[in-house]
């Protein structure tokens, strides 16, 4: 069973494009127990495992308040990277 480290952390994709064609990334918050995912540049929680409703609400006030930041980090993801010998 994993642990609750009490340290939340936040992960985010690259940029790509949902069905309609605009732009999206997906932002995933746990800690090690509890997982949530989100999509920016709506800032709402699309998948929720363990987080309260007033958690979810927290979360998407987080992103949408550091929307700016959360694109930056989603444009410098560089996913062909990963793939790449060093």
């Amino acid at each position: 069973m994993a642990e609750n480290t009490g340290e939340l952390n936040m992960s985010v994709s690259s940029i790509c494009r949902d069905k309609a064609g605009k732009k999206i990334a997906y932002v995933t918050f746990s800690d090690g127990v509890r997982n949530a995912e989100g999509r920016i540049p709506d800032c709402k929680i699309t998948s929720n495992d363990g987080f309260a409703a007033i958690e979810v609400v927290e979360l998407e006030k987080y992103m949408s308040s550091h929307l700016d930041e959360i694109k930056t980090m989603a444009a410098n993801v560089n996913v062909l990277g990963a793939f790449m010998k060093k």
